[in-house]
């Protein structure tokens, strides 16, 4: 990773050039150590159990933990709960965590939870989602805004830029569902102005999307597009109910309805290969966990961080609130759904 130290004595500089100069090893300048060596337990929540994303997500941290990235508390899991995940904090606090990794799903709400963690030096990881407000030491998140842009230029090019689309919306109350709400309504109107969009808002819930599609299936009848914010909750009902109506038509025929997810689990690339789904944006949950626990890492050994490129194919921004690690979320269709990078690829593998 690219990264910038704030300072370095000169015996640290004689120091690290004599490492470079016997090892050839380039690891003086990872990160500045203000507080070299620092150690402690980590506090690990996870946001839920009933999605195929986030369960994968719990492996990659289990593995991580096994593997000595850091030394943790037992895992606690909030269940979408934002007053379970304040208690699970407070319960990291009394055991005498030194760091959080977290991903709230209520993004607004955190913001107190947050400044208490910061009152008592306690660097928190956010994933996937971006507090509203409060410090972080650390996003590791992918850019939700070209989730929704890259869905919208999907649909819009297969469609031709005519049809009726229906957008599952995620929760709005979370960064998530605004920033894939917003990116695709902004893309659709500017790009694609003949194609309707109908919102649908499911608080990420699968049963509710479910429940919407069936209903406006009757209403409109002519839909020929769908683009579901997270296929972790969302492909599994979503099938189920094409599936039940006939709709569910193979690409190329008459009456397909073109889908395109979010998230890139396993069960989308295998709708994706038997040409139930058309598209996805994979949404890296290996590398979540793996740069949840290295910047949990990092913080314990007081490391600091600066805007810019990363060797992990990621960049880091600043954010009102700290810092984000923005990392790549490839486009996947038939084309590349085989592609032995793809974490959905990797599972059971190692």
């Amino acid at each position: 990773m690219r990264l910038r130290q704030r300072s370095l004595t000169s015996t640290m500089v004689t120091a690290c050039a004599a490492l470079l100069a016997v090892t050839a090893v380039a690891g003086c300048n990872r990160g500045s150590d203000d507080k070299a060596g620092t150690s402690g337990k980590v506090g690990i929540d996870l946001p839920r159990a009933d999605s195929d994303f986030w369960n994968s997500y719990q492996q990659y941290i289990e593995k991580g933990v096994k593997d000595g990235v850091v030394s943790a508390l037992p895992r606690s899991n909030s269940q979408n709960d934002i007053t379970k995940l304040v208690a699970n904090t407070q319960t990291f606090t009394d055991q005498g965590a030194k760091a959080v990794v977290m991903a709230p799903q209520d993004t607004g709400a955190i913001a107190s939870t947050l400044e208490r963690l910061a009152d008592k030096k306690i660097p928190v990881i956010s994933v996937d989602t971006r507090p509203d407000k409060g410090d972080v030491y650390m996003v590791v998140r992918a850019d939700n805004k070209a989730y929704g842009q890259k869905a919208c230029e999907y649909l819009g090019q297969q469609l031709a830029g005519k049809g009726k689309v229906v957008e599952f919306q995620g929760a709005l109350d979370s960064i998530n569902g605004r920033d894939r709400s917003e990116a695709f309504a902004s893309c659709m109107k500017e790009k694609f102005p003949n194609i309707k969009v109908i919102e649908l808002a499911t608080d990420w819930k699968g049963d509710v999307a479910s429940s919407k599609l069936q209903a406006t299936l009757a209403s409109d009848p002519d839909i020929n597009g769908i683009y579901m914010q997270a296929g972790g909750v969302f492909l599994q009902p979503t099938l189920a109910l094409l599936e039940q109506k006939h709709l569910l038509k193979p690409p190329g025929t008459a009456g397909h309805i073109t889908i395109i997810s979010n998230d890139g689990i396993p069960e989308e690339l295998k709708a994706i290969r038997e040409g139930k789904i058309d598209a996805t944006v994979s949404q890296p949950a290996d590398l979540y966990a793996k740069y949840a626990l290295f910047y949990a890492k990092a913080a314990l050994d007081g490391k600091t961080f600066q805007p810019g490129p990363t060797d992990h194919g990621s960049n880091i921004i600043k954010i009102p609130n700290g810092l984000e690690d923005q990392l790549p979320a490839p486009l996947v269709t038939k084309s590349n759904v085989d592609d032995a990078a793809l974490w959905a690829n990797q599972l059971g593998k190692s």
